[in-house]
């Protein structure tokens, strides 16, 4: 099928430059070992090929995807690239080789490992932007509000809509401190920036004063006796707490929730549900698709916010330097 193996590609680390890649390796007939991103600290021995990015070719690409493979591996193929899974783009170059042959039949041979890699790359971008969606805190600072996440994956694109359509008139900055990079949305309008550091002001009397309001409700609603931190961490995993305001559970908590008989080593409460639906588990052991969609990831750069946010985000910038 190829005739060249022993070529490495490099790109500029945008999805368009990743579909110019995928665009060469048919046009030329190559099956390169590696494609990696510019910057990255790559050392290879093999001839390496900088693939400029051509719109022309990326969106011929883009085109072909949903055409022949269907709408489901355009999304997958999105969500993965905003994974942060090794060798992404190897990857999603297989599985595109796979699926231009089989069409949208790709989408269930789960036993191909390309197959395998992408579903579940989609799937873990996927679900971490849905945790954030819930997870994520703002806090007011000069009539604006301003958060930080600490992601596993890119999920910044998808966090953006969501917002955006959750508080269409309101400004907001969303910081990633694994990426260094912002998300700044202001009049309808979002731009994801770089930012090395993010120092935000001291909150305002105001402020504090609602967190100290949300502290004292979540110390009232909750009942002492049946607190459970595993059942707690089952729901929202411990990398999360710390970007939350109530304080997280002791770390000596025995987890038994009060009334309830603890797990055991023969399955616990899990096997007495069990056994009182016959046997029977309610899970479905079929491969699932992704679901919930909202639209097609959008990758390219919107136009600039508002002067009055964008201030705020260069002041923003200057404390952090």
């Amino acid at each position: 099928m190829s005739d060249r193996t022993d070529v490495v590609y490099q790109y500029d680390g945008s999805f368009e430059g990743l579909l110019c890649c995928v665009f060469r390796a048919f046009y030329r007939r190559e099956d390169p070992l590696a494609i990696f991103p510019e910057g990255g600290d790559q050392t290879t021995f093999l001839q390496t090929v900088t693939v400029d990015t051509e719109p022309e070719k990326a969106d011929r690409v883009l085109r072909s995807i949903p055409a022949k493979l269907g709408t489901d591996a355009l999304y997958c193929v999105e969500l993965s690239f905003l994974s942060c899974m090794e060798e992404k783009e190897l990857a999603i170059l297989a599985f595109l080789r796979l699926g231009y042959q089989k069409g949208s039949a790709v989408m269930r041979m789960l036993t191909e490992p390309c197959v395998h890699s992408v579903i579940t790359a989609a799937r873990s971008v996927s679900g971490e932007a849905h945790l954030f969606k819930g997870f994520v805190r703002f806090s007011e600072y000069g009539g604006a509000l301003a958060a930080e996440i600490t992601p596993k994956n890119h999920v910044l694109p998808l966090l953006g809509r969501h917002f955006q359509l959750r508080m269409p008139e309101q400004s907001f900055l969303i910081f990633d401190r694994s990426r260094r990079l912002a998300l700044v949305c202001s009049g309808g309008q979002s731009m994801i920036l770089p930012m090395e550091q993010a120092q935000l002001p001291a909150p305002s009397e105001r402020e504090l004063f609602y967190r100290r309001l949300w502290t004292r409700f979540y110390d009232a609603v909750g009942i002492e006796s049946r607190t459970n931190p595993k059942c707690r961490m089952t729901h929202m995993p411990k990398r999360y707490w710390a970007r939350q305001l109530a304080a997280p559970l002791p770390a000596d908590h025995d987890g038994v929730s009060a009334g309830k008989p603890p797990r055991d080593a023969a399955g616990g409460r899990a096997a007495e549900r069990r056994r009182s639906h016959g046997g029977a588990s309610r899970r479905n052991c079929r491969p699932q698709t992704l679901r919930g969609r909202e639209g097609s990831v959008n990758f390219s750069k919107r136009a600039p916010c508002g002067a009055p946010f964008l201030m705020l985000y260069l002041n923003v910038v200057m404390i952090g330097f």
